[in-house]
């Protein structure tokens, strides 16, 4: 089993949201619903691109190369959605039992997670420490949509991608999980989780 993070297991994505927000605002730009693709569910990396691109050129007059306004973005988004998941975040509902209902039926399971390293440490021991495996943002050179998380997670758990099943909550996601090769379960945070006999009989 193979779990997304944000917006699956745990309600974070509005958080990654207001930090994106915020940070944008910052540059005078002001993000919309059309912005929503670029930014939940993608890696930092993604984000601070995608606000770069929005950004107006004097906010950057000093840059040398295109790469120093980006890690400075990375950095500022980082650490705005840091401070905001360091004060609490939501368990989806079922996150908990499903993740027990696994480790019982001693079934393996990895995290693939979008977020830098350093958000799913904070996270983590939310969730129990329950996984085998934790792939996140630096771990693949290409991050989600493209499959590479998801293979990583099958290749250390040891697996055939195509006798996984991926739970998603994203386009994006879903997008990674089923290039992979990967069987897909979408779930909705306000739905919560399924339990493990739901996703036997799904």
């Amino acid at each position: 089993m193979l779990f997304d993070l944000d917006g699956t297991l745990v309600d974070s994505e509005p958080h990654w949201w207001q930090a994106t927000v915020s940070v944008a605002r910052t540059l005078g730009v002001e993000l919309g619903p059309a912005d929503t693709p670029h930014v939940l569910g993608r890696t930092v990396e993604d984000t601070a691109a995608h606000l770069l691109a929005a950004t107006p050129p004097p906010h950057f007059p000093e840059r040398a190369t295109p790469a120093q306004p980006a890690a400075d973005l990375i950095r500022l988004l980082t650490e705005s959605f840091a401070q905001r998941v360091e004060q609490g975040v939501e368990l989806i509902p079922g996150a908990t039992a499903l993740l027990h209902e696994l480790a019982a039926a001693r079934l393996p399971t990895a995290l693939v997670s979008a977020s830098p390293r350093s958000i799913v440490d904070l996270v983590l021991p939310r969730l129990g420490h329950r996984f085998a495996q934790v792939v996140a943002a630096e771990d693949t050179t290409r991050g989600k949509p493209y499959p590479d998380p998801y293979l990583e997670a099958a290749r250390r758990l040891g697996a055939d991608p195509s006798h996984c099943v991926a739970i998603e909550d994203s386009p994006t996601g879903v997008t990674a999980a089923t290039s992979a090769g990967c069987r897909v379960l979408v779930v909705h945070p306000k739905h919560g989780l399924p339990t493990l006999r739901d996703i036997r009989h799904a």
